[in-house]
């Protein structure tokens, strides 16, 4: 997949408006629009987004919703081919117990058969944050039943990509427990910029397990900033991405427009992560 255009997608929402002010939500009221915008500028994919409020009345959730999505990933050639699953982060299931890990778990059930219903073979796993684990008991509970969901993500042809906090080496240690055919990791530039982990040590060490990479930028210790004004560097963290071989989606999880033009930004940064993968 060496075609720029094939690979770089953009999270759902980035084009657009602000939803009650956060940097990433699912856009109800402009999911539709964000196809023809999407072609207009060059995107080849999206990564749609699921959140835990309203889940079961996302379209991806629903028959109709996903033959819909089907229909416009057609009509405007922007396929829908990974997902992220905010809402695990929002309610994880290896924080819960009883009826309520059990319910969650069932909503982990439908965005496998959901994500396969519209052609999106990855699922983001969020473990930042409120997702993050906070000690072996969770990580056990995690374990155990995605573990039990493999013959299912098999079958659907659907991978769980993992986004975590943890260290370079703590995160391969991590990711050994679970099988390579089904599960990898999401490298996040801008979250590894944040935490201060060095692109040099951190790439080479985890890229047999890289399955989805989110582009964007951010300061040391701090928030989302313009690609270019964080502390991730660009050049050598796509020089790097290069030479491990990586040759999978490249997906612009970018800041937003500071003066509302999110369409705009959206094209700068599209243009300049084309220019970073053509660049030699």
């Amino acid at each position: 997949m060496s075609d720029p255009s094939l690979r770089i997608g953009f999270m759902q929402g980035r084009l657009s408006p602000l939803v009650d002010g956060r940097i990433q939500a699912f856009p109800a009221g402009h999911w539709r629009e964000e196809f023809p915008i999407a072609h207009r500028l060059g995107f080849g994919r999206m990564e749609w987004t699921l959140d835990q409020d309203d889940l079961h009345a996302n379209p991806l959730m629903m028959a109709a919703g996903q033959s819909e999505i089907r229909g416009l990933a057609k009509q405007w050639g922007v396929a829908v081919t990974s997902i992220t699953g905010d809402c695990f982060m929002q309610a994880p299931f290896w924080k819960a117990q009883g009826h309520v890990r059990e319910r969650l778990i069932a909503d982990l059930v439908g965005v496998i058969h959901a994500a396969a219903a519209v052609g999106a073979g990855l699922i983001v796993v969020p473990l930042v944050d409120n997702g993050a684990l906070e000690n072996g008991l969770q990580a056990q509970i995690l374990r155990e039943n995605l573990h039990a969901l493999s013959p299912m993500l098999g079958s659907t042809g659907v991978r769980i990509a993992f986004e975590t906090d943890l260290e370079p080496q703590a995160q391969m240690a991590f990711i050994e427990d679970y099988p390579s055919d089904l599960f990898g990791i999401n490298f996040d530039m801008g979250n590894s910029a944040s935490l201060g982990w060095p692109p040099e040590i951190e790439i080479p060490l985890i890229a047999s397990r890289i399955i989805n990479v989110h582009v964007k930028d951010r300061v040391l210790g701090g928030t989302t900033v313009p690609l270019g004004e964080g502390q991730a560097n660009l050049p050598l963290i796509f020089q790097l991405l290069r030479s491990v071989g990586y040759d999978g989606y490249l997906i612009l999880q970018t800041a937003r427009a500071a003066d509302g033009d999110h369409v705009g930004a959206a094209q700068k940064y599209l243009d300049l992560v084309i220019s970073l993968t053509e660049a030699r």
